[in-house]
């Protein structure tokens, strides 16, 4: 497989499991820590440091996923932010 494939896979793989984080606050920042890092390595050109920054991503990705699992664990109530339902003016 293709080092762009595998980065993009990685990229997929961080943003899903991030996405399961159960906290509102630590998904929103977790998916815009990995939108940042992939944008301020997309101009690598570096083999030795594509595959640091590819070892690091995948490293993340276990800590992610260890964090989704901890995050089940001990839940919490959702955030006013996360409510599906919104209020118009006209609700009291």
């Amino acid at each position: 497989m293709s080092t762009r494939r595998q980065a993009i896979t990685l990229y997929r793989n961080l943003l899903r499991e991030s996405e399961k984080l159960p906290a509102y606050n630590f998904r929103m920042y977790a998916v815009r820590k990995i939108r940042d890092a992939f944008r301020a390595n997309k101009a690598i050109r570096d083999f030795a440091e594509i595959d640091r920054q590819m070892e690091a991503g995948k490293q993340n990705l276990e800590l992610i996923r260890r964090q989704v699992i901890i995050g089940h664990l001990y839940t919490a109530d959702k955030l006013v932010i996360e409510n599906k339902k919104t209020l118009s003016p006209l609700d009291d």
